[in-house]
């Protein structure tokens, strides 16, 4: 299972994307978490504390390795390069563990935006790139709300995009974004989850807005996962009835994937 949950800030993408990542690793799986959000908060999210996070250096800021694998100098830096670096390795190497979940921070491009191409911008696509193909692994990747980390051949082999959404029209508005972004990648297949749904005409509104076919679950407001992210840690560990409806969610995965 390749799975990319995006979404705008504030939406609770994170605090999905870590508790399905959990319930993947609770169950034996193999579970490779990727944070490739620039406002990296996902290993918290997972369970790691503070003193571990700050031991993480993100892929994008290891120059020493970037250099390494694609060939580029400080006279040479940003003009001539490899294109396709070795990372097989990366991974196992740089991942840290916690609960059954490797979580690898990717960090972000800080110059020449997004869409840059740079040593950091080539080995961070070609890290993902890898993540997606490894067969052993659950991947699971909490993304922005855009997709420009994935390149076409690299969105293909995704099995799921998730956009989580609540109930609001900016929300919306992504999810209609991500669509369009992910169809321009040959991807047809993009899914809801609406978070923070707090009434029957918050799950009203969201159905009025989203087809049936696209909606894959629904996330009651929950304190205690408010909570939890107020004190930076995991909801799988204090959230209940948050890890039980994302538990259906996952159900629901696992059964369409078993059957394509």
């Amino acid at each position: 299972m390749k799975i990319a949950v995006t979404g705008k800030g504030g939406v609770g993408k994170t605090s999905f994307a870590a508790t399905l990542a959990r319930l993947y690793a609770s169950e034996g799986a193999n579970v490779l978490a990727a944070d490739v959000d620039p406002d990296a908060n996902l290993g918290l999210a997972l369970g790691f504390s503070e003193e571990e996070i700050a031991s993480i250096t993100p892929i994008s800021k290891m120059r020493d390795l970037i250099a390494e694998r694609t060939g580029s100098s400080d006279e040479t830096y940003g003009k001539f390069f490899k294109i396709n670096p070795r990372v097989d390795d990366i991974p196992d190497r740089f991942a840290k563990t916690h609960a059954g979940v490797k979580l690898l921070i990717m960090g972000t491009v800080e110059t020449g935006g997004s869409g840059c191409v740079c040593p950091e911008h080539v080995m961070l696509k070609r890290v993902i790139s890898h993540l997606i193909i490894r067969e052993d692994d659950v991947v699971i990747m909490d993304m922005e709300a855009g997709l420009e980390h994935l390149g076409r051949g690299t969105a293909g082999c995704m099995d799921r995009f998730i956009v989580v959404v609540e109930p609001g029209s900016r929300s919306i508005q992504t999810y209609e974004r991500v669509k369009e972004l992910a169809k321009d990648l040959g991807i047809e297949q993009v899914s809801v989850v609406a978070n923070k749904v707090k009434s029957a005409e918050d799950e009203a509104y969201v159905r009025s807005k989203i087809p049936a076919e696209d909606l894959l679950g629904i996330l009651h407001y929950s304190d205690e996962t408010i909570e939890a992210d107020r004190r930076g840690v995991s909801p799988f560990d204090c959230s209940p009835r948050f890890v039980e409806e994302v538990k259906q969610i996952k159900n629901r995965l696992d059964g369409e994937s078993s059957t394509i």
